[in-house]
């Protein structure tokens, strides 16, 4: 198994995040093995694209919900790394159970 598992939608709430806004977000490793996918389907054309990441972020977002990693976009770049044998990803990881300690259990933005 490439994941942890095989996840359909986002099951943390709305965090807010747009595009400009996750490159504030540091990128880090991620293990394959950690990750549960918000989306059960891919389009093979966009997973072979040698260009695919060229208009977009580099490194995938994650969203950490109740101590679980959650591959909210880059499920792409993700497949990408494990065909060739990568067990990690560099991805931008936003810890919402961090940011609802700080806000007293409220979901940030």
């Amino acid at each position: 198994m490439i994941f942890k598992g095989v996840g359909e939608g986002r099951p943390y709430p709305a965090h807010g995040y747009g595009p400009g806004d996750w490159g504030a977000v540091a990128p880090r490793q991620v293990r394959l093995a950690d990750l549960v996918t918000t989306k059960r389907t891919l389009d093979l054309d966009a997973l072979l694209d040698e260009h695919s990441t060229f208009y977009g972020d580099l490194f995938a977002h994650v969203v950490q919900w109740q101590g679980t990693l959650y591959l909210e976009d880059g499920l792409h770049r993700a497949l990408r790394t494990a065909l060739h044998g990568r067990p990690t990803l560099h991805a931008r990881v936003l810890d919402l159970d961090a940011a609802a300690a700080d806000e007293g259990g409220r979901s940030p933005r």
